[in-house]
């Protein structure tokens, strides 16, 4: 698969567009904009779908990355779309601030991961998304939009899916930096999970569960993240999972070397969220991956239907993280309203077989709710998701209204939340 314009980050998706600019300036966007029929925006190509193409033009951010500028006082900071949250974490953490939380990457851009929807881990911290509270956008016809968090449009156009324009600036809630210490627990018995899951996933302030299925009745791996001086300290034994006596890396037999710090050992929050470190970057052109969102009080009924297709998944898998996050009031969101438990599956590189099983994965989640990450693999259309975002309609008449012409609807959306009319 080859393409002028290259492919996405796993390499299964060739860019189609005819042409892509990459601006640095509000300004220029609005000048790449002027009789545009055919846009969509491109961060860091962490979409494993072709949800940032485009048939004609593709706009770039990763230019859009304004200097972070910190109100302390109210406790925000505003940056350009286009920077990766590690750069801005390191900024943030020279000046004393944090983010809330952080994606298992740090290398994803900001205007990607909140319109996609992209959460963290952590039963009382919500979405990526859910930070935001301001958004710059620019509108097919140049306008140029401010929403701020309590504005009647606000809730539809964080999570956009880039429907309504380009989003050149991002307003995040911000707090005194933190320390984090990370401490890995091996062998957990899947009805100790069952039983116990609450506990888990609340035993510290971000917890993903690992595991390859390959044994369907234990999960390989539970990482704590606790806050330091606040949360517990780590347990000697987790509900019968003991503690690593190294560090580790969350595929099994892989070298932790480029993982973040572990064995208990305290460090800034930037430095112990994410899974992986920023001067690294993991699996790069050799997975797929999936996700689905099901509300918490589904959790552990949704963990037991993937567990009876272990069977099936595990010869197509890399590994699965289970982990959990908050409610959140963002129409297009996994936590639009609902606490949820995210199912994310990274897979090896067969796409066609992963399709074929996707489609069974998803029939016995529906039962659930199961709501897709919209930047992954999934074979869910408009009519079935309109079932589970119970706002679709109001996005859509916002993004009707917003977009009348359609300039930032691309086959992808048509598909999946915006239908031909």
């Amino acid at each position: 698969m080859t393409s002028v314009l290259g492919t996405n980050w796993s390499g299964n998706h060739a860019y189609r567009a005819a042409r892509i600019a990459s601006p640095s300036s509000v300004d220029e966007v609005r000048q790449l904009l002027h009789g545009a029929t055919a846009v969509r925006a491109l961060g860091t190509r962490h979409s494993f779908n072709p949800i940032a193409d485009s048939a004609d033009l593709l706009i770039s951010t990763e230019l859009l990355r304004a200097e972070p500028v910190i109100d302390a006082d109210a406790r925000l900071v505003t940056v350009g779309a286009g920077t990766r949250y590690g750069d801005l974490a390191s900024t943030l953490q020279a000046a004393g601030w944090a983010l809330p939380n952080l994606a298992s990457l740090p290398h994803i851009s900001i205007g990607g991961a909140i319109a996609t929807g992209t959460h963290g881990s952590g039963n009382r911290i919500p979405s990526l998304a859910a930070s935001v509270a301001g958004l710059e956008i620019v509108l097919a016809s140049g306008d140029v939009l401010q929403l701020n968090r309590g504005d009647a449009d606000f809730d539809g156009a964080v999570v956009s899916l880039g429907a309504l324009g380009i989003v050149t600036r991002v307003t995040l809630d911000i707090e005194p930096t933190f320390d984090i210490e990370q401490s890995v627990f091996e062998g957990l018995a899947f009805a100790e999970a069952e039983q116990n899951f609450d506990a888990i996933t609340g035993a510290a302030y971000s917890v993903s569960l690992f595991t390859t299925w390959r044994n369907p009745d234990v999960l390989d791996q539970v990482w704590l993240k606790r806050r330091a001086g606040v949360d517990a300290a780590a347990p000697a034994d987790l509900f019968g999972a003991v503690a690593a006596p190294a560090d580790r890396h969350p595929l099994p037999g892989i070298s932790a070397v480029n993982c973040t710090a572990q064995m208990g050992m305290p460090g800034a929050w930037l430095d112990r969220l994410p899974h992986f470190r920023l001067d690294f970057t993991p699996s790069n052109g050799e997975e797929l991956q999936s996700e689905f969102l099901v509300p918490r009080r589904h959790a552990v009924a949704a963990l037991g239907a993937v567990r009876a297709l272990a069977a099936k998944i595990a010869p197509l898998l890399q590994v699965c993280e289970v982990r959990t996050f908050a409610a959140d009031s963002l129409w297009l969101s996994g936590g639009f309203e609902t606490d949820a438990v995210g199912f994310h599956f990274t897979w090896l590189k067969q796409q066609p077989e992963v399709e074929a099983l996707l489609l069974e994965l998803e029939a016995v989640l529906a039962p659930f709710s199961a709501r897709p990450h919209w930047g992954k693999l999934f074979t869910a259309d408009a009519a079935a998701l309109e079932g589970v975002y119970p706002r679709m309609r109001n996005f859509r008449a916002l993004a009707a209204r917003l977009d009348p012409s359609r300039v930032f609807v691309n086959e992808f959306l048509e598909r999946t939340v915006l239908p031909p009319v």
